[in-house]
């Protein structure tokens, strides 16, 4: 499998008036700005093209093996651990001990790069903000750059925001949150930078520019010989994370800093990946920071991994919760695997935000977010994540009363033995529940909505008291496309219906009144909402599943811009 580069390729050049200084076989061909021009500067590039050039076969094999393995599973094989690697599994190492400077990671906040949600996230009070340029963020031109001038500003401690219509100044507090980094996963190119032909490596661009522009200030703010710090998405072989290894190996070397300097949380967010928690962290033991439950991608992975198995349709999505056995057992195997390996081994997102307008049903949903932050300090989590900071006092609190004598994590203290009877068996049970066609229609809803937004620029998206993210977004149309695939049949008020393209067709109208009424005819007018529409439902009933909907949709938002290479492009 590529990258989907030749996909995007664009043929022609020519410089206009304005122009980025490229070392040769970099082409930038997005807009010029004079702020971006500091951040694209020629040595940043010639090191992000360095990266791009050293790492891209190793980067191209490892998703040719993700084709193979998809090809393997629909099949009818199942994932399961590598026999090859027990020696790994089964032998005494750890990781390299946790820097005092993110040891207390008990509550962590995430979001997009935008300037305004920067200041507040790092002003937040929780331990760590997680900066993200992955699933809270839409990939366009205008919100990478900004994104990277703004992370910028911020270690270096002179970011501010006026809100004009406010008439507000937003800047940092005395104390913030550590600053930790999410780049996009292996599979996303970056395709308004072009290196020998080929779109770039999304991720490395993401990764590239952030170190190069930061990691000296970055030890200096954070902690001396600490840092930079980062999130690691979408892995699914730990071949992919060593990968990401040699990568930040090789920015060490680059930037004279100390081996062991960058540091690494992994999101186990696909089902191949939870049989191989052991090697990835095997594999990044010198950087990692431990692993994260991403249990909505994690949603996602189940379908898409089991996606030529008729027998495991998932109930609603609302039912898919941490409850269920496979999920229970994915977290307790996670827990235990980090602890042995004396890395942090962090919770899931809590997806709640303030219901203003109703205190009892905003009191509701803060006492569903506690129960399940009880649930995952008990558990023995180290930590959780927020979407909004409006949860932040609420889990904190979950986490610090739960504690004991207020150590900053659960490392050496909590024990999971029962985890090590955890079976294949276990990580893959079928979930339980009901399939209703009011989950079909709130699948509708949500995935056109966030469609929608992602369209316009916007990543994250607040819908019916939820933040809602591309992960979110990808079970909605993933579970669609299950339950129209396989006929399924509906429980509930649609008993006995059985889900096909003209009851599909039906659903999708009446949710696109919906939501006309919901957020008024001139936004409906003039927003994506028809594009989104179409896509959405395209993937949904399409015959071959697409990998990810993100992917899919990027050719749609990037632009070439005339004063730089090529006409524009929508």
């Amino acid at each position: 499998m590529s990258l989907g580069f030749e996909n995007f390729i664009q043929s022609g050049k020519g410089k206009g008036e304005m122009g980025y200084d490229v070392p040769e076989g970099v082409d930038v061909r997005g807009r010029f700005d004079p702020d971006f021009a500091k951040i694209l500067n020629k040595d940043a590039l010639r090191f992000v093209a360095d990266l791009h050039r050293e790492f891209r076969g190793h980067v191209k094999y490892a998703m040719s093996c993700r084709e193979a393995a998809k090809s393997r599973y629909n099949g009818g094989a199942l994932p399961g651990f590598d026999p090859a690697t027990k020696y790994i599994r089964e032998g005494e190492w750890l990781c390299a001990p946790v820097p005092p400077a993110v040891a207390d990671r008990k509550v962590e906040i995430t979001g997009p790069v935008e300037r305004k949600m920067v200041i507040n996230a790092l002003n937040s009070g929780a331990k760590v903000f997680m900066a993200d340029f992955e699933d809270a963020l839409s990939p366009s031109w205008e919100n990478l750059m900004r994104g990277q001038v703004n992370l910028r500003d911020a270690v270096n401690g002179t970011i501010t925001f006026h809100d004009q219509a406010r008439n507000k100044i937003y800047k940092l507090n005395n104390e913030t949150a550590k600053l930790f980094v999410r780049p996009r996963g292996w599979h996303l190119p970056e395709s308004h930078i072009f290196i020998d032909g080929e779109p770039a490596i999304g991720c490395l661009v993401d990764f590239g520019l952030y170190f190069f522009h930061n990691y000296n200030n970055f030890r200096k703010n954070q902690g001396q010989g600490y840092g930079p710090f980062f999130y690691l998405p979408k892995m699914e072989h730990s071949r992919e994370a060593r990968i990401w290894n040699n990568v930040f190996s090789r920015a060490e070397k680059w930037g004279g800093v100390e081996k062991g300097s960058i540091r690494a949380t992994v999101l186990i967010e696909t089902l191949p990946a939870v049989f191989q928690m052991d090697e990835i962290l095997y594999e990044l033991r010198d950087h990692s920071l431990g692993l994260n439950c991403g249990r909505w991608d994690y949603i996602f992975s189940y379908v898409k991994t089991f996606q030529a198995h008729p027998d495991r349709l998932l109930p609603d999505r609302v039912q898919v919760g941490m409850t269920q056995h496979f999920m229970r057992s994915y977290s307790d195997l996670l827990i235990r695997t980090c602890h042995r390996r004396g890395a942090h081994a962090m919770g899931g997102m809590a997806a709640q935000i303030p219901i203003r307008d109703d205190p009892a049903a905003n009191e509701a949903a803060l006492e569903l977010v506690k129960k399940d932050k009880l649930r995952e300090v008990k558990a023995g989590h180290d930590g959780t994540w927020a979407a909004h900071p409006g949860l932040i006092p609420a889990c904190m609190q979950v986490f610090t009363d739960n504690m004991a004598n207020n150590i900053p994590n659960q490392i050496h203290t909590a024990k999971r033995d029962d985890a090590a009877a955890l079976t294949e068996e276990d990580l893959l049970q079928i979930p339980r529940g009901s399939r209703t066609m009011d989950g079909l229609r709130l699948n509708t809803r949500v995935g056109i909505q966030y469609l929608a937004a992602w369209l316009t620029g916007t990543g994250s998206v607040p819908l019916y008291n939820l933040m809602e993210d591309a992960a979110t977004a990808e079970i909605s149309r993933v579970q669609n496309w299950q339950w129209l695939r396989y006929g399924a049949e509906l429980d509930g008020d649609g008993a006995g219906v059985k889900v096909s393209k003209e009851v599909f067709g039906r659903v999708v109208e009446e949710e696109m009144g919906r939501i006309e009424k919901e957020v008024g005819k001139e936004k409906f007018k003039n927003g994506k909402y028809k594009e989104a529409c179409k896509m959405f439902t395209r993937q949904c009933t399409a015959t071959t599943l697409d990998d990810f909907l993100t992917l899919d949709a990027y050719s749609h938002i990037v632009i070439h811009h005339p004063n730089n290479n090529g006409p524009s492009r929508l």
